[in-house]
Order: C-alpha cells, then structure tokens, then sequence
C-alpha cells in the first residue's frame, strides 16, 4: 500500500514539475519575436501545439490553463507584458480570443494520434491551430468592431509564420514522440 502511495506521490509531482516548465516554456516562447516577413513573430502557438502533443490532452490543457492564470493574476507572462500592461487588463485585450484559442488548441492537438504520414499529421496540426485563429478572431470582431477587416489585421499577416512553425512541428514529430513515450503521460 505504501508503494502504491510513494507511486501516485512521484505522478503528482511529476505533472507539478512537468505544467510548470511547460508555462516557463510558453512565456519564453512569448517574450522573444522573431524577424519573420510579414510581421515578427512568436513561439507560443508552436509550443501550444508541442505541449499537446507531448504531454496529451489532459496535461497540455492544464499547462496552457496555468499559463493564462499566471497572467491573469499579473505575472508578465504574455507577450507584450508588462509593457502594454499585465493581469485582467492585458487578458481583456484584443488578444484575448487567441489566449482563449490556446486552450482548444492544445486540447486539440494533445488529442490526435500522429501515426498515418505527413499530411494526415500536417492537417491535424492545421486543424489543431485553426482554433486560436478563430476564437482570435471572433473576440477581435467583437472588440473593435465587424466593419473592420478582421482577418486581414488578425490572421492574415500570421499564416505564413503559422505554416513556418508546423512544418518545424512535423520535422520534429518523431523526436516529439519519443519523448512523450518517456514522459508516459498518455
């Protein structure tokens, strides 16, 4: 009994240790843009992605959930934090549906199975990403209005850093899923 006890202690603390570097990942993925054409770009939905599909739904899901509770409580964790301000005014800004995409994103992405080739995989991420574009999208229509051209200031300038960041995504699959063999999450 008291090795089933030590067993369950050792999981626990392991998703512990495990959603918290997944949040220091993602805030580090956010803090540093990179020269891309047309507009600099982030990690985060890359590392979004790759946090579901090493660590599976249910983790993934937690992760990117104390990864928005750390910036809704005021920890710089957002890109563009503190600057531009940080906890519940930042979140309610016009990156709010994407931060909220986030969470069915990696859901999304934690959930399929990598197994059927390149573009099978290619289409599940596509799908899996779609998701912040579209909850970005609707919560920036909302924000600044419907007579505005929502998807050209807020997907359109993104898609190619996006097709950039899964085609890497799909270069690293198979070390992804080796490493969520030895994570044994799912």
């Amino acid at each position: 009994m008291e090795a089933i006890q030590k067993i369950e202690l050792y999981k626990i603390y392991k998703v512990i240790v495990i959603t918290i570097l997944g949040t220091l990942l993602l805030t580090i993925s956010a803090k540093f843009k990179i020269p891309f054409y047309p507009v600099p770009m982030t990690m985060q939905t890359f590392v979004v992605l790759l946090l579901g599909i090493i660590l599976g739904p249910k983790i993934a899901l937690l992760t990117t959930s104390l990864y928005l509770f750390e910036g809704i409580f005021g920890l710089p964790v957002f890109a563009g934090t503190p600057e531009k301000g940080v906890g519940l005014i930042y979140f309610f800004g016009p990156t709010m549906g994407y931060l909220i995409g986030f969470l069915i994103a990696t859901y999304c992405s934690g959930s399929f199975k990598y197994n059927k080739g390149f573009i099978n995989s290619f289409l599940k991420l596509i799908f899996s990403v779609s998701f912040i574009y579209v909850a970005g999208l609707i919560w920036l229509g909302m924000l600044i209005g419907w007579d505005k051209p929502i998807f050209k200031l807020g997907a359109q300038p993104f898609l190619l850093a996006e097709l950039f960041k899964i085609l890497l995504l799909l270069f690293l699959l198979p070390i992804l899923l080796k490493v969520k063999k030895l994570l044994k999450f799912t």
